[in-house]
């Protein structure tokens, strides 16, 4: 995806890191490991329960009409089908004008050749990380995510084979990485943060995951637009059939 295309943020006047955690939602119940499986995802988006997305819209801090966009939710398991989930998520360029070194789905702007969402999203992340849209089994649309930059983002949730080889493009993501799926569907492991910018107080969920596979292991910090949709998908996920 060229950097021109990108769902673009502003460079935050804040490190998000630094931003002190107004809460923890330990309190909500995490979405039973047991519901986690290849075969049960796959059933919950066929036959989705009745629930209400918690988040839809950034503050917004550039006028204009929204782009549409769209990102894919790559879920895989890499060892069978009963074996634990995890979420494939990028780290952004550090040479990047914007977002550089953010955590990302992979995803951009839907072009006129695209048909829908889904292809868009198949596109993209076959642009960012080399992932072959056949290797993809797409279960299902998200509700949209509107970001503060003034994209109207179609989150794609799609089951990808994990032989699938991958290959980070380097003009625009720096690491691939996964996070267990059980890890993100905890609200335990949800933060708040809240902070004024611009004249507006802005509030966001971030995940952040200790990642042990690499020497030494680091924090891989999920926040702003990522962590909000991630949230979208344990309110479907938790909500009862």
């Amino acid at each position: 995806m060229r950097e021109s295309r990108a769902i673009r943020r502003p460079p935050p006047s804040f490190n998000p890191r630094e931003v002190p955690v107004i809460g923890v939602d330990a309190h909500l119940p995490r979405v039973d490991p047991a519901e986690l499986t290849l075969d049960r995802l796959r059933r919950r988006f066929q036959s989705p329960p009745t629930w209400v997305p918690e988040l839809r819209a950034e503050p917004q801090w550039l006028p204009g009409s929204l782009k549409p966009a769209a990102v894919l939710i790559p879920l895989l398991a890499s060892r069978g089908r009963d074996a634990p989930v995890h979420v494939l998520l990028t780290e952004r360029a550090e040479h990047l004008s914007s977002h550089a070194g953010q955590i990302a789905f992979p995803g951009g702007r839907i072009d006129e050749g695209d048909a829908d969402p889904i292809m868009a999203a198949l596109r993209e992340a076959q642009e960012e990380v080399g992932l072959d849209p056949t290797r993809v089994e797409a279960l299902g649309l998200m509700p949209t995510y509107t970001t503060g930059s003034g994209y109207l983002v179609t989150p794609v949730v799609g089951l990808v084979d994990p032989s699938a080889p991958l290959r980070a493009n380097s003009s625009e993501v720096s690491d691939i990485f996964e996070v267990p799926l059980d890890f993100l569907m905890n609200p335990q492991h949800h933060q708040r943060h809240s902070v004024a910018w611009q004249g507006a107080q802005r509030e966001w969920f971030s995940m952040p995951y200790l990642d042990r596979s690499t020497q030494p292991p680091r924090e891989r910090f999920i926040w702003g637009a990522t962590a909000g949709m991630l949230r979208n998908l344990y309110r479907m996920l938790s909500a009862p059939r």
